[in-house]
C-alpha cells in the first residue's frame, strides 16, 4: 500500500512481547515493566490474523521484536505461522541473543531468515553494566549456536554511547573481518527518561567514520543503514542515524505494539488499535494507519524528546 506522501509500506515490525530478560540503561528500568493482564495483550491467533491483514495491504517483510521476543514461550509458533501467511517472503527477527543455544536451530526451521542481535560492547564488565543483569559469554553462546543454524543473514547491532562505548568503535568493527556478519551502530534515540545518559552520551553516526578512516562505502541494500566496508572484511559496517540525519521520508514500515496497537511512526503518540478485531476491521485499520503516517518524526535530540508515549522495549526494538 503507498500511504499519502507516496511511500511504499512494505515492512511490518511485530513486538510479541513488552518484557525482557535484561535491563539496558538506554531501554527500560531496573524493575523491568508491569505487567500487563492476559486480555489486554494479542494472542498468537491476533498476530497472525493482523499479518495476514498486513500482507493483503502489501506487507511482504516482518521483523518479530520484544522486549525480548526468545522469552515467549510460543516463539517458534508465532514465526512459523507468519512465514507461512500469503505474501510475507521475509522473516526476520531482532533479540538479545541469550536464548539461542536453545532456539537458533527451531526458528531457522520455522522461517526466519535473518537475525538481528544487539552487541553494545566486548567488554564483560560493561556488558554487565549497561544490560545490568546480562553475561556477555552466554551473548557469545547465542552468537555461535545462530551462525551454526545457518540464517541467511546476522547482523550485531550497537546503540552508540558516547563515555561508555565510542572506544570500542574499531573493535566492534573489526568483528566483520573475522565473522560474515554486517556490524551496525546506531545513534541513541532520546525516548528513555530513565537519568543514565546525558547530552554527552548522545553522539551522531559520523563518530563512527572518525574512528574507522579505512571505511569506504559500499552500495545500499535496501535498508535504511548507511553501508561502509572495511578492506578485506566479510561483512559491512551499517549507520543508523534517526537522530543526526533521519531517514522518514524513505521509512516504508509500520509497527505493532504487543498490546495490538499500529504505531505509523516510531516517533508519534498516534497509535490505532487492532485488539478484539476481525481481519475486516483489522484491514480498514491499516488503511488508515498508512494513511495518517506522518511527513517525518519532527526534531528529536537531547533537548526534543520522542513523542512516542511509550519506552522502546513497550513498542519492539
Amino acid at each position: 500500500m503507498i500511504d499519502h506522501l507516496g511511500r511504499r509500506i512494505t515492512y511490518l515490525r511485530i513486538s510479541v512481547t513488552e518484557l525482557c530478560n535484561l535491563r539496558c540503561r538506554y531501554c527500560m528500568p531496573a524493575e523491568g515493566v508491569c505487567k500487563k493482564d492476559h486480555s489486554d495483550m494479542l494472542t498468537e491467533d491476533e498476530m497472525i490474523l493482523a499479518v495476514e491483514a498486513a500482507a493483503s495491504l502489501g506487507i511482504t517483510k516482518l521483523r518479530v521484536t520484544g522486549g525480548e521476543p526468545l522469552i515467549k514461550k510460543n516463539i517458534v509458533s508465532i514465526c512459523r505461522r507468519a512465514a507461512a501467511v500469503p505474501g510475507i517472503r521475509e522473516v526476520c527477527l531482532t533479540t538479545n541473543g541469550l536464548l539461542l543455544p536453545q532456539l537458533a536451530k527451531p526458528l531457522r526451521e520455522a522461517g526466519v531468515r535473518r537475525l538481528n542481535l544487539s552487541l553494545d560492547t566486548l567488554d564483560p564488565e560493561k556488558y554487565a553494566y549497561i544490560t545490568r543483569i546480562g553475561n556477555l559469554d552466554t551473548f557469545w553462546a547465542g552468537f555461535h549456536a545462530a551462525m551454526d543454524a545457518g540464517f541467511e543473514k546476522i547482523k550485531l547491532n550497537a546503540v552508540l554511547m558516547g563515555g561508555v562505548n565510542d572506544d570500542e568503535i574499531p573493535a566492534l568493527a573489526q568483528l566483520t573481518r573475522k565473522y560474515p556478519v554486517d556490524m551496525r551502530f546506531i545513534e541513541m534515540m532520546p525516548m528513555y527518561d530513565g537519568g543514565d545518559f546525558d547530552t554527552s552520551a548522545y553522539i551522531p553516526y559520523t563518530k563512527v567514520l572518525e574512528k574507522l578512516p579505512e571505511a569506504h562505502p559500499v552500495p545500499g541494500d535496501g535498508g535504511v543503514a548507511k553501508l561502509y566496508r572495511l578492506p578485506g572484511a566479510l561483512g559491512n559496517i551499517g549507520l543508523i542515524s534517526p537522530v543526526s540525519a533521519h531517514f522518514c521520508a524513505a521509512c516504508n514500515r509500520i509497527r505493532l505494539t504487543a498490546d495490538g496497537r499500529i504505531k505509523p511512526c516510531l516517533h508519534s503518540s498516534e497509535e490505532y488499535s487492532l485488539k478484539g478485531m476481525d481481519f475486516a476491521g483489522m484491514r480498514a485499520r491499516l488503511e488508515q494507519a498508512i494513511l495518517s503516517k506522518p511527513a517525518w518524526h519532527g526534531d528529536l535530540n537531547p533537548v526534543h524528546r520522542s513523542r512516542a508515549g511509550r519506552n522502546m522495549n513497550q513498542i519492539g526494538g
